[in-house]
């Protein structure tokens, strides 16, 4: 008997939902396929008994999103969401080379970065998001469904945003769907901080999203092609074609508005300061409050731009594959040759400066005021080409979850419906009991407890977090 396949979508105006639900029975076989319209989706499959079971259980599963909106739909028939991926003309530095102590291909050009005191990561084009140790060697790889679009932390967490319009937590051993970006939404760049995401998009507007994935506000912005959002305690700073402007990350007021000379092409944030790499060859700091601090000017295009934490030095990439390093008074202390690329991205840690390129390089570039000398006369060490091991697994999103009988010390929650919507409430003793918990979009089922391995108060308060494993409780 042929199997059974029933096709439904949920497309609002809005832009808050374009969703596909497939399931599809055959015998006693049912395989659930879901995700947004025109990507690929996650699968899950179960088995029953008997075949007149299965088709019960697929039934119920069809009446349950039909209640919730579902219609019956072809395959195909609306679009799937526009994806703009960031281009440079990039050309060679005719600069000395810069002391490049280590270098990971990855294979496409490279936009994602992260750095902290344990690991190295680089997210690619294709997809391929890469952890490598501070010995620079590989010790991890995730596959997600497209193009990476940047990584960001949130305190402990670690996201990556993708092209297929949803953000995926990195921080478990498996990469787990965080948020869902509404599809209308052509996703130039974003930010989290304490559960609250910030994007961009290419008609220059910008959107705030709270930990359970919904909208908070949405505001069309001063500019075009918004390449910079940076979030923190009290705002989303929006970096544009127009200068930067920044709103109260709960209303979405307008706090301030400063032109830049140049389009905004990048952007970074320090404590008390945001940086935004410009196409008139400058990087502009600016306070918190939008007065001028200072300008670092550059010989290209500004791609990308970070910090020290101090501020004691500022770091740019240029369109001519240069980077750069100014002093705080905006003095320039040097320009250098990357050899791989210009830089979509970069990252300063423990005197090492990380970027990621057009040539899909994750380079360890040395910038210690020694390194420096030595390469300004000339005089830099052998790059060591690094290499992931043969036949590595590539990981990639899953729904799927280990299930264990005793939650031993592990945190016990468990998803409820309310509204029409799956929510997480902790059952463990000596938490808030009527507070939500941020915990992975695709593994929630009614009804169901997890073990996680520990919870923790968002910085606002409010809400919980969940982080570490997810295991289900049987």
């Amino acid at each position: 008997m042929p199997a059974d396949t029933t096709y439904l979508e949920l497309s609002e105006d809005s832009g808050s939902a374009h969703k596909f639900y497939e399931v599809t029975v055959d015998g006693t076989d049912v395989t659930i396929r879901y995700g947004r319209i025109g990507d690929r989706g996650q699968v899950k499959q179960s088995s029953f008994t008997s075949e007149d079971k299965a088709k019960a259980e697929a039934a119920k599963k069809i009446g349950e999103k039909v209640r919730k909106g579902y219609a019956p739909a072809v395959i195909g028939q609306r679009q799937p969401r526009s994806i703009t991926r960031r281009q440079i003309v990039s050309t060679r530095s005719t600069a000395k080379i810069a002391p490049v102590l280590w270098r990971y291909k990855s294979g496409s050009p490279a936009f994602g970065v992260f750095v902290d005191g344990d690991v190295c990561m680089v997210g690619n084009e294709a997809g391929l998001i890469t952890t490598l140790n501070h010995q620079a060697e590989v010790q991890q790889q995730f596959r997600l469904p497209d193009g990476v679009k940047c990584i960001v932390a949130d305190d402990g967490w670690i996201y990556a945003g993708c092209d297929d319009g949803n953000v995926y937590d990195l921080s478990g051993k498996v990469p787990r769907l965080a948020y869902r970006i509404a599809p209308e939404i052509d996703i130039y760049w974003l930010d989290i901080h304490d559960g609250v995401l910030g994007v961009s998009d290419a008609n220059g507007g910008i959107s705030a999203i709270d930990h359970e994935d919904e909208f908070l506000w949405q505001r069309p912005g001063r500019g075009s092609s918004a390449w910079m959002v940076r979030c923190d305690d009290n705002a989303v700073h929006h970096g544009h074609s127009a200068g930067v402007t920044s709103y109260d990350w709960r209303t979405g007021k307008e706090l301030w508005h400063t032109g830049t000379r140049g389009a905004v092409l990048f952007g970074w944030q320090e404590r008390d300061t945001v940086y935004a790499g410009t196409s008139a060859r400058q990087v502009t700091e600016l306070g918190k409050d939008g007065t001028h601090r200072q300008t670092y000017q550059c010989d290209a295009a500004v791609f990308s731009c970070a910090a020290a934490e101090d501020g004691r030095y500022v770091f740019a990439g240029d369109s001519s594959s240069s980077v750069y390093c100014f002093d705080a008074a905006g003095n320039r202390l040097w320009k250098l040759a990357t050899g791989c690329g210009s830089a979509y991205s970069m990252q300063y840690h423990d005197e090492r400066l990380y970027i990621v390129t057009t040539d899909g390089s994750l380079a360890c570039i040395d910038a210690s005021e020694q390194a420096i000398r030595s390469a300004v006369d000339g005089t830099v060490p052998q790059v060591v080409d690094v290499k992931a091991p043969p036949r590595m697994a590539e990981v990639a999103p899953s729904t799927t979850v280990e299930i264990v009988h005793d939650p031993a010390d592990g945190i016990v929650v468990e998803c409820v419906e309310e509204s029409g919507r799956l929510r997480i409430r902790v059952v463990s003793s000596g938490y808030h009991h009527d507070w939500q918990v941020q915990f992975p979009k695709g593994i929630r089922e009614n009804g169901t407890r997890y073990v996680v391995t520990g919870i923790r108060e968002a910085s606002r308060g409010g809400f919980y977090r969940a982080y570490g494993d997810i295991r289900r409780l049987s």
